[in-house]
This record gives C-alpha cells, structure tokens and sequence, in this order.
C-alpha cells in the first residue's frame, strides 16, 4: 500500500500541492497540515490518501480563497460553516476552518501548539495532537467512524498529549473523552499507562455525581452524527444540540450539512 506521502509524490497531484503551498508562502497566509498526514506523523501509521488538508482560521478564509482565486483556482464553498475547496481541474485541497458539528473551530491554540514536521519534502507545521484528538474524537457516523484514530492516537502519542489542555478543549463535552478512555482501556491494556493514572476514574466520578436532570428535549447525539439522530428532532421532537446556546451552527448551515448526507464532501 502506498504510504500517505507516496500516494502524492510521483503523481499530477504533486505539482497541484506544491504549487498551492508555494502560494500560500508566498502570500504569508498561515495554515496547518491536517488529515492524514498529520495521523501519519504522530501515530506511525501510512494509509493511501489522495487529499491534502490545510487548517486556517475562520477569520483568514476570505484572503485565503481569493487569493487562490486570484492565482486561477476555482473556489467551492460546499459548507460554509466549516469547509472549502480549491480545486484545479480534478485536483482538490481542502480548506478546513472548523468541524462538521461546528465545535472544533480553528483557533490560536492551534497555531501556539502547532509541530513541525516533513510533508512532500517541505517542512511544514502540523495540527496540535490535542486538536486531532478532540477534533475525531466527536466523527461517529455510520460510514465513518473516528474512534479507532482516536485510540491509535492516544497508544502513540498520549505520553506526549497535553492533558489538562485537551480537557478544556472538551469543556462541558468530556463525557465523550471518557467514552474514548474507556475505549482505550478495554483496546489496549498494555498501553493503559499511556493516559495519566486516575484520569479516567476523576471523570467517572464526575459522571457519578451529576444530578438528574428533569426531563428536557434535547439531543446531544446530532454533535456525534448527522445523520443517526434525525429521528429524535425531526420526528420526536427533540432539540438539536448543534445550535445554540449548547452548538455554534445556525438552522441554515445544518440543513446544509444534513441535505449533503450521502454524498462525497
């Protein structure tokens, strides 16, 4: 299998990323390298990739897509709350500025915690290792499913995690950190050092020590998938976490999200 750099250098895609990054220098647009690339780098594991991903903030989108559109590119903005393209005949870069849910927004924490790593023979900065993890950590879909990045990550590289940052990046959303931990306990036993001792056990209690809630309407499974809990508000009545005061996207961008289900994004 070809490894995540080999899959793109020796082919038509290289001139089109190099090119691109080129671009982005030259310019003085900051960004970082996601995707699979930035798994690679912190887990060891190569899978066959034919995209490139780079990270910008929400703020830098505009000057970032008009001055690819200014050099020839052709700009789509299929998802305006968290993603664009920049496309040259079948070759695509995707511009990511935050996540599907709308949690995961692109931020100065990522930039500050940033590594520095090879990526197509340039030295390039790379996501924060916290940020994948928090970022995968909520892509629980029924055609993908993130968790076992999740845990690859944490057998790696959890030595190497900030973790009392990661847990703030959670915030009020740590349950779903704890559901990975627990995860990784049962996946890898030996490894089970890998998160610092009595973590697990400090959010189980906390769990243990919520008080019930009187019975609300309101889902919080529309952060983890778009699609699986459609149900619960379209037909049950349920509120969507995904918008505010718990989420970050408006009616219009999940209608967005939800009509492009089933298509390639």
């Amino acid at each position: 299998m070809e490894t995540s750099d080999s899959a793109v250098l020796g082919n038509p895609l290289t001139t089109f990323y190099l090119a691109a990054l080129d671009m982005l220098d030259a310019d003085r647009l900051p960004f970082l390298v996601g995707g699979t690339f930035a798994y690679a780098r912190y887990t060891g594991i190569d899978r066959e990739t034919k995209d490139l991903d780079i990270f910008v903030r929400p703020e830098e989108v505009p000057r970032t897509l008009s001055a690819f559109e200014a050099a020839g590119y052709r700009i789509e903005v299929p998802f305006p709350h968290w993603l664009a393209k920049v496309c040259q005949g079948e070759h695509v870069l995707d511009v990511i500025y935050s996540s599907g849910n709308g949690l995961a927004r692109v931020d100065d924490e990522w930039f500050a915690h940033a590594a520095e790593s090879e990526v197509l023979g340039r030295r390039l900065q790379l996501c924060p290792l916290e940020e994948l993890v928090w970022s995968k950590a909520f892509v629980q879909e029924r055609e993908r499913f993130d968790g076992a990045d999740v845990l690859h990550l944490l057998r790696e590289a959890g030595r190497d995690i900030d973790w009392p940052r990661l847990v703030v990046r959670f915030g009020d959303y740590w349950p779903v950190l704890l559901s990975h931990l627990v995860s990784f306990h049962f996946v890898y036993p030996h490894h089970r050092d890998s998160v610092p001792s009595g973590l697990i056990s400090e959010m189980a209690h906390r769990l243990a020590a919520q008080p019930k809630e009187p019975f609300n309407r309101i889902c919080f499974g529309t952060l983890l998938s778009r699609e699986q809990y459609l149900q619960d508000v379209h037909q049950l009545g349920y509120i969507d976490a995904r918008l505010p005061p718990h989420g970050r996207m408006t009616p219009e961008e999940i209608a967005i999200w939800t009509e492009a289900i089933g298509k390639k994004d």
